[in-house]
C-alpha cells in the first residue's frame, strides 16, 4: 500500500451494535420495517473488547447524522427504505488504523479517535456510503448468486462480488484499492436484521473507495 493517509479513509463504515436477527417464514419476502439504526444503537453504543462486533463504526454513523441531519446516512433510521450494508467489524477498523498510522492501538475508543483525526465529517460520510447498497435488500442467498456482480453504492462507486465455493465458501468484495487485501464477508455475521427491508453483513476489512 502506498504510504499516505488520505482524508478519504477516516473513521468508519456502518455499525450494528447487537447482532440479533428476526427470521421470517421460509420463502417470505422481507417486509419488516425495523431499521438498521435501531440495531445500530441497541447495545448502548459501548466500546468493549469484542473485536467481532461493530462498536467503533456505530459512533461514526451517529457522528455523521448529528453533524449532517440531511445526509443519506440517515436512511438507516428509515426502515421503509430498502438497503444493504456491508459492515466492518471492530477488528476491521483496528487493521485500518494500523495500516494508516503504522502503530498498534488496543482500545476501540482510541482507534475511533485516531481514525477520526485523519478526516472530517464529509470524508467519514463518503466512506460510510461506500458500504451501502441502496434500494436492495440483499440477503445471503442473493449475495451468493451475485458472483461477478458490480454493486453500485450510495457513494456512487462500485464494489465487485467474488463468490468462491472451493476449497471452502468465501465471499470477497473488491474495492478501489488495488494494492491491499480485499474485505471478505464474515460468514458468522450474515443477514443481520433479516426479515426487514434493511439488512447487513459483517466484513473483515474496511472497503476503500480510492486506491491508496
Amino acid at each position: 500500500m502506498k504510504r499516505r493517509v488520505p482524508a478519504l479513509l477516516a473513521a468508519s463504515a456502518l455499525a450494528l451494535g447487537a447482532v440479533q436477527t428476526a427470521t421470517p417464514a421460509a420463502g417470505a419476502r422481507a417486509t419488516g420495517e425495523d431499521s438498521l439504526a435501531a440495531l445500530l444503537t441497541s447495545d448502548g453504543n459501548t466500546f468493549d473488547k469484542n473485536k467481532s462486533d461493530f462498536d467503533i463504526v456505530t459512533e461514526a454513523a451517529l457522528a455523521v447524522v448529528a453533524a449532517k441531519p440531511d445526509s443519506p446516512v440517515a436512511l438507516l433510521a428509515d426502515g421503509s427504505q430498502r438497503l444493504t450494508v456491508f459492515a466492518p467489524t471492530d477488528q476491521a477498523f483496528r487493521l485500518l488504523a494500523e495500516d494508516l498510522t503504522g502503530r498498534t492501538i488496543a482500545s476501540e475508543r482510541k482507534i475511533f479517535r485516531a481514525l477520526v483525526e485523519l478526516a472530517g465529517v464529509d470524508t467519514i460520510e463518503t466512506v460510510l456510503l461506500y458500504h451501502v447498497v441502496p434500494g436492495r435488500a440483499l440477503t445471503s442467498p442473493k449475495v451468493l448468486k451475485s458472483d461477478g456482480a458490480r454493486l453500485t453504492t450510495a457513494q456512487g462507486g462500485r464494489i465487485k462480488v467474488d463468490v468462491r465455493r472451493k476449497p471452502s465458501l468465501s465471499i470477497t468484495l473488491k474495492d478501489r484499492d488495488k494494492n491491499d487485501r480485499d474485505p471478505s464477508v464474515v460468514l458468522k455475521a450474515l443477514d443481520l436484521n433479516k426479515g426487514n427491508k434493511q439488512v447487513a453483513h459483517g466484513i473483515d476489512r474496511v472497503l476503500r473507495p480510492i486506491d491508496l
